[in-house]
């Protein structure tokens, strides 16, 4: 339960309405529970007018008109209690799920690596929810519980304390099944979410891999992974349900039994003369009043256990801190940066490889120039460049840009100045203008186009239906992958970069419309710093340095003929790809 206290400051946003909620429920029990006394009353007023064969109408009319008029009251303030309490808890789950996703966006890309889609998913859906329930009808009724239990007992034993304790024989036992099934329902609603979690990851791998599980007719093994992730969440579910099951009939058993104390042991003083009727009549419908509450006991704590659960699992993620994030040594005071980079026996290691994936790299970039990165697949050139943008950060070394650390410069101001394209490219189910527009959303129509122009998708948009209009389907789909690259290249060139990062953006793009995009970047680059990653030599051949990239060290560096002549890694990439062209054409 501990948990929930992470509540308490979503809770003080709103204290106000929750504490005019609580005004309601008190204003509305007060009500409610005063209508059984009337209801006594008006029994024993209605025995004494038929022993004297002369009804008092209008005592009976008074007694009828005070039980109508304080049940419409307590109806009204129930409703006022749900329009405060339960909209707050709406206001909370609002801000909880907006909480949430600007937390995870803040995380490494190392924690999306390590972290299933469908966990975050779940995480997002159910156990919010379910935080939302105990900061909703978690706290209207075990409020609404505690003032018609305490108002109802004190009313009864004003009535009779006699009968009261042994009506209240059962109720100990209530409160051990509540504790008992309380543990096991938590047990069972913890292992139910993380299969939830399992289950939902599935889905997503599925939807987001549909075409190479068609691609490979795998349709049916698919279904039937699925169909077992399912009938273990079904049987999960089951368990949870099963346990949930008992506590409902069990509170129905034992408020029973206070019942039949009740209409024993009153019937035999109503008998003995030393009750009437109307006490009787009253004691019944104030224990009617107990039945709820006692059922809302165990519903709550049932309740309460889930969402302490859930903000358990929610936790973990909040506790997560951004391991790349402004610190105490970042400088606000830098506003931008131009571009010359410094990497000073930079290495790195990702968090789960055994060994470092760059080693003692020393290079600098100076601003305006273009480096070229190639190297065998798994060399680290995609690590290298993504530590600039700080999607990693440095394991030992620096890192400059403009002679300041990067660590020095804010994260906003760093990114908001790098175009990166990389070698995944990721479209949104949007326009392809919107797409375009993402990282500036106040880019002007004629900005679009001419950085459309630039990365040679305009000619193929205009062929479109609803040209720049045109909506994609999830992740681009509806674009082939040499489109997709350009379109997001476009979006890399909107933003007028200081650094211009493509990480083998152009290997879906044929040579011709390669080298078209790439005269058209030197221009729209000139003045800035360009980082190209690629396997093709074409590619690369006209930058003003390239790096050859071999497990994790800088092997050969230069400019084109300088490492044609050198004849080692890149000399040999270039020869194979030269007879390569040349088979193509026989």
């Amino acid at each position: 339960m501990k948990s929930l206290l992470r509540l308490l400051p979503y809770l003080s946003k709103y204290k106000r309405t929750l504490y005019l909620g609580l005004i309601t429920v008190i204003i509305s029990n007060l009500f409610a529970v005063a209508t059984p006394w009337f209801i006594g009353e008006a029994v024993d007023e209605l025995k004494r007018g038929l022993e004297a064969q002369s009804l008092g109408h209008t005592d009976l009319l008074w007694y009828s008109g005070l039980v109508v008029g304080f049940s419409i009251i307590a109806g009204v303030m129930l409703f006022f209690t749900r329009q405060t309490i339960i909209v707050v808890s709406r206001k909370i789950e609002y801000d909880l799920r907006n909480d949430f996703l600007s937390h995870i966006q803040k995380l490494p890309l190392s924690y999306f690596q390590n972290t299933p889609t469908g966990d975050l998913m779940a995480h997002a859906t159910n156990d919010i929810s379910a935080v939302r329930n105990v900061v909703g009808p978690g706290i209207m009724y075990p409020a609404d519980t505690l003032m018609t239990l305490s108002m109802s007992l004190m009313l009864m034993f004003v009535k009779d304390w006699q009968l009261t304790l042994l009506a209240l024989i059962p109720m100990p036992f209530v409160s051990y099944a509540v504790y008992y099934l309380g543990k096991v329902i938590h047990e069972k609603f913890n292992e139910r979410q993380e299969q939830y979690s399992v289950l939902t990851t599935k889905a997503q791998e599925n939807l987001s891999g549909a075409r190479v599980v068609k691609a490979y007719v795998r349709e049916e093994y698919e279904i039937e992974q699925f169909r077992k992730a399912s009938w273990e969440y079904f049987k999960k579910n089951l368990v949870l349900a099963k346990a949930q099951s008992i506590m409902w009939p069990l509170m129905f058993i034992l408020v029973g039994l206070s019942i039949i104390i009740t209409i024993y042991m009153g019937g035999l003083k109503v008998i003995n003369g030393e009750m009437t009727i109307g006490t009787l009549t009253a004691f019944m419908t104030y224990l009617s009043l107990l039945i709820w509450p006692m059922i809302a006991f165990g519903w709550v704590t049932n309740m309460w256990q889930q969402g302490a659960a859930s903000m358990k699992r929610l936790g973990k993620i909040f506790d997560t801190v951004p391991t790349i994030r402004n610190t105490e040594q970042t400088d606000a005071s830098i506003e931008s940066i131009e571009g010359t980079i410094e990497f000073n026996n930079v290495s790195f290691t990702h968090e789960t490889a055994q060994k470092p994936t760059l080693q003692n790299i020393s290079l600098t970039i100076p601003n305006g120039s273009t480096l070229a990165i190639v190297g065998y697949t798994g060399a680290g050139k995609s690590s290298l460049v993504n530590l600039i943008p700080r999607l990693y950060d440095v394991t030992d070394g620096s890192l400059l840009i403009d002679g300041i650390d990067i660590k020095k410069i804010p994260l906003e101001v760093l990114r908001k100045y790098i175009g990166y394209v990389p070698q995944e490219t990721f479209l949104f189910s949007d326009s392809i203008a919107e797409n375009i527009r993402y990282g500036d959303d106040e880019a002007q129509r004629e900005l679009i186009h001419e950085a459309a122009d630039v990365s040679q998708i305009a000619k193929d948009v205009a062929d479109f239906p609803q040209r720049f209009e045109t909506m994609l389907g999830e992740r681009g789909i509806t674009l082939s992958g040499g489109q997709k690259q350009r379109t997001s290249i476009a979006r890399a060139i909107l933003r007028r970069p200081k650094i211009m990062i493509l990480d083998d953006a152009l290997s879906a793009v044929d040579t011709y419309t390669e080298e078209t995009i790439l005269q058209r970047l030197r221009t729209v680059m000139e003045g800035r710093t360009s980082i190209i990653i690629a396997h093709r030599i074409s590619t690369v051949k006209d930058a003003d340095h390239i790096i050859v990239l071999h497990e994790g060290k800088i092997a050969e560096q230069g400019t084109h003929d300088q490492l044609v002549a050198v004849k080692g890694i890149y000399a040999s990439l270039y020869q194979k790809q030269l007879l390569e062209k040349e088979l193509e054409n026989l």
